[in-house]
């Protein structure tokens, strides 16, 4: 992301210069007109098959056919996105290498990663936020909960609640301190290695609780072995009737946060092919093949241009960071 104080910049350089503001304005354009030269390597923050691995696959094949060159999908797991960032970072900012992440690798891992390197600020400009759809909380049946309110009232008379999240510091984690600071509870956050043996876990009636995507959850929804009381930023096309922990009296700023994976570039990538970029993920994310891929994952929301998408960095990262803080880990 460009900060005010580079716009500031090149504002008072064409102030001062007049009529050189079109030449300084000319390697921007070109480099949008000639881009791109050759094939387009995306960094995928996570593992194969994760929802990152998804996200990069279904928008790199759209803008694949866009480009008239190949996207080629370089998953990059670890540390949260970081090793992603990284290398995002040394790379040449001519547009041909991008990296999709998540939320941590944008918003939490400056706090969760000791001598984290890399600033996103500073080292990149976010192209477009792809927001996740919500997380959805669901408890098990034998809680017999079916909001939230009536989970609280079960946590408040059960001796010791489990609640799963799938990873330490995870957006899941943060939701289960902030209901124990507002309602006075001590529910313990199980952590896992993802969702799948979290789900499972819940299934088998060991946790009492657990928080994930739509998408994981979908099965035990289907198969009635939990019920979800509540979903985190916004109502879901695909649980309707399920209110939001806002809705529900939850009051924590964590639960009115955007959840998504985001593209990015090294920061110095010309503003015309960022400009160009970001035009092609709203496109995309407008596209029948991919709206009715993220329908299936409980996703109701397309990707957003880049003003959008930069406004959200500035406005949530504090607020990220400041949750993240409050959970009380080591930087690892």
């Amino acid at each position: 992301m460009r900060s005010s104080s580079l716009r500031l910049d090149r504002r008072q350089f064409i102030a001062l210069c007049g009529g050189a503001a079109t030449s300084f304005a000319m390697p921007s354009l070109a480099g949008a007109n000639s881009w791109p030269t050759k094939p387009v390597k995306i960094l995928a923050g996570s593992a194969a098959g994760g929802q990152t691995d998804q996200f990069s696959r279904i928008y790199g094949e759209y803008i694949s056919r866009e480009i008239g060159q190949p996207v080629v999908v370089e998953n990059k797991s670890g540390a949260g996105g970081a090793l992603a960032a990284v290398e995002l970072k040394r790379s040449e900012p001519d547009g041909h290498t991008w990296m999709i992440a998540n939320t941590t690798a944008y918003m939490l891992n400056p706090v969760l990663i000791k001598d984290v390197r890399y600033d996103v600020a500073k080292d990149f400009t976010i192209v477009s936020m792809m927001p996740t759809g919500s997380l959805v909380v669901m408890a098990s049946a034998k809680t017999g909960a079916r909001t939230l309110e009536e989970f609280i009232a079960y946590a408040r008379k059960t001796e010791k609640v489990n609640v799963g999240t799938y990873a330490a510091g995870s957006y899941a984690h943060i939701v289960i301190s902030e209901l124990n600071k507002q309602y006075g509870l001590k529910m313990e956050a199980v952590h896992y290695r993802g969702e799948a043996p979290m789900w499972s876990d819940l299934a088998g009636q060991s946790l009492d609780a657990g928080i994930g995507s739509y998408g994981a959850a979908a099965a035990l929804l289907h198969a009635e072995k939990a019920r979800a009381i509540a979903v985190s930023r916004r109502r879901m096309s695909t649980l309707p009737d399920v209110r939001t922990l806002e809705e529900q009296g939850a009051t924590s700023r964590a639960h009115t946060l955007l959840t998504f994976q985001a593209c990015a570039v090294p920061i110095s990538t010309p503003t015309g092919v960022t400009a160009k970029l970001s035009e092609m993920f709203v496109a995309a994310g407008k596209s029948d093949r991919i709206r009715a891929a993220l329908a299936s994952q409980g996703v109701d929301e397309g990707a957003m241009p880049m003003d959008a998408s930069q406004k959200i960095y500035r406005e949530e990262a504090p607020i990220w960071s400041e949750l993240a803080l409050s959970l009380g880990l080591q930087p690892q």
